[in-house]
């Protein structure tokens, strides 16, 4: 349901703005072609939110705390916000969609390290699977049990899905 909406439905309402002449960029760029963890987040997964992560938290702080750490706050805020509209429903789990964001800030810390640089974490082979496990492989953390159990089953018994 998550990935209909974020691929489907969004680009499909992109190309009808499009046809009525307004530029409207798809909500997604192609992120299984993502060769880092940063282009991942920053260029290619749900850029209207990077946008507004970019332009309400980053922005302000990036030059009194630092790229890193206001990029890093980003990513917790995002946690937050994902907890409130996944966990908060679901009654459970909360504190994992969290995790799961201050996680992927680890990763991008990481990626962009000495050491990630020297591994070549941030493009070809090596940055393409680095990325697919670090974003798909905890992604029971985000879509936990709770959220599967008390909102995604009953939406689909509802639509007659399930």
């Amino acid at each position: 349901m998550v990935l209909i909406a974020h691929f489907g439905m969004f680009h499909v309402v992109a190309l009808l703005w499009r046809k009525r002449r307004v530029d409207a960029v798809p909500i997604m760029a192609a992120p299984i072609r993502s060769t880092s963890l940063s282009e991942f987040w920053g260029q290619r997964w749900n850029l209207g939110f990077r946008q507004l992560g970019h332009d309400l938290i980053f922005q302000p702080l990036h030059g009194r705390v630092g790229a890193g750490t206001a990029g890093f706050l980003v990513f917790v805020a995002s946690g937050l916000i994902h907890d409130f509209v996944i966990s908060y429903p679901a009654r459970g789990g909360y504190g994992l969609p969290t995790a799961y964001f201050v996680l992927q800030g680890v990763g991008v810390s990481f990626e962009r390290s000495r050491f990630g640089k020297r591994l070549g974490l941030r493009r070809g082979v090596r940055g393409w699977l680095f990325t697919a496990l670090f974003t798909a492989g905890p992604a029971f953390w985000l879509f936990h049990p709770p959220f599967v159990r008390n909102v995604v089953l009953p939406f689909m018994r509802a639509i007659g899905a399930g």
